[in-house]
């Protein structure tokens, strides 16, 4: 996808900023200008060198000329657009990919993250080398569907949790902050979606990187929700089992080898009782399948420790 840059505000500095912090702006007009200038006043406080990419993703409202007009009241302000819609997960890879800052932060420009608390978490980051990632952990859920989504959220995480085989406070929030070299070979697993902030959580964990969860408080979102919760949480669920295939195929797909494996023995245990020499079919192909499944996750686990990253 092409995607030029259109316009950037202030002057050109030779030296690269600290932190680069990625917005994606999609039909934000009434208060993209709003979130802007909180992330600024936090950031120009802070201390940090940094620089706001706010990348517009096709909106079809006033969301880039209202950005493009309150450009130059903000330096550190750099403006992207794409030309057709690519989904938040498009626009945090490129952002990530583009980024000149060694720490690179995601958030969103929906007024429901404390944008303000940005500089803690770059803090946390520049204070402790063993720490790769900070996530802004959610203590409260305000977001669409509520009575749908926070009971799915709660399963899909700890699936989550259970596969990755360690405690995930927040799987999904959108405020994180991470070191860009860390992430550099995890971006192009990015999907294109909201599922993108699972993914980059799970790479992280999946390859030992260690992940620090700060609480913070969310609010209610300004605007109209572009979340779609039948078509969003069967991405988050896919993307899931996806990553662990991807890391350690042997924790989805042991499992179930080894049951099938085990029912299947007994059950012919129990067949040759009382029907000597005689297997049914269904005994024969549950036991088959475990040891399908089971050589297919060998198959799998060989490939993941032969590829290399």
């Amino acid at each position: 996808m092409s995607t030029p840059e259109i316009g950037q505000s202030g002057t050109t500095v030779d030296e690269a900023p600290y932190v680069t912090i990625v917005l994606p702006c999609y039909n934000e007009q009434d208060h993209v200008i709003d979130e802007v200038e909180r992330i600024t006043r936090a950031m120009d406080s802070s201390g940090y060198t940094y620089e706001l990419v706010a990348v517009d993703d096709c909106s079809t409202d006033g969301t880039l000329a209202r950005l493009e007009e309150a450009a130059p009241r903000f330096p550190h302000l750099r403006i992207r657009a794409f030309h057709r819609n690519g989904g938040s997960g498009t626009v945090r890879r490129i952002g990530t990919q583009e980024a000149r800052g060694e720490i690179v932060v995601w958030t969103d420009a929906d007024m429901t993250y404390p944008n303000e608390r940005i500089p803690e978490l770059v803090q946390l980051l520049e204070k402790d080398a063993t720490i790769d990632q900070v996530v802004g952990a959610r203590t409260t859920e305000e977001g669409s569907h509520k009575l749908l989504r926070v009971p799915a959220k709660w399963v899909i995480r700890k699936v989550a949790e259970m596969l990755a085989g360690q405690r995930i406070p927040d799987l999904n929030s959108g405020l994180r902050a991470f070191r860009k070299s860390v992430a550099r070979p995890y971006l192009r697993l990015l999907p294109p979606g909201f599922s993108c902030v699972t993914t980059i959580t799970l790479s992280f964990l999946m390859n030992q990187h260690d992940v620090h969860y700060l609480p913070i408080e969310y609010a209610k979102r300004a605007g109209k929700s572009k979340f779609s919760f039948v078509s969003d949480a069967y991405r988050y669920i896919l993307q899931v089992l996806r990553m662990i295939m991807y890391f350690n195929p042997l924790k989805v797909l042991m499992p179930p080898a080894l049951w099938l494996v085990a029912i299947g023995a007994v059950k012919g245990i129990w067949d040759m009782v009382h029907h000597p020499f005689y297997f049914p079919a269904n005994t024969v192909m549950i036991f088959l399948s475990g040891l399908l499944i089971g050589s297919v996750a060998l198959l799998a686990d060989l490939i993941v420790r032969s590829r290399g990253e």
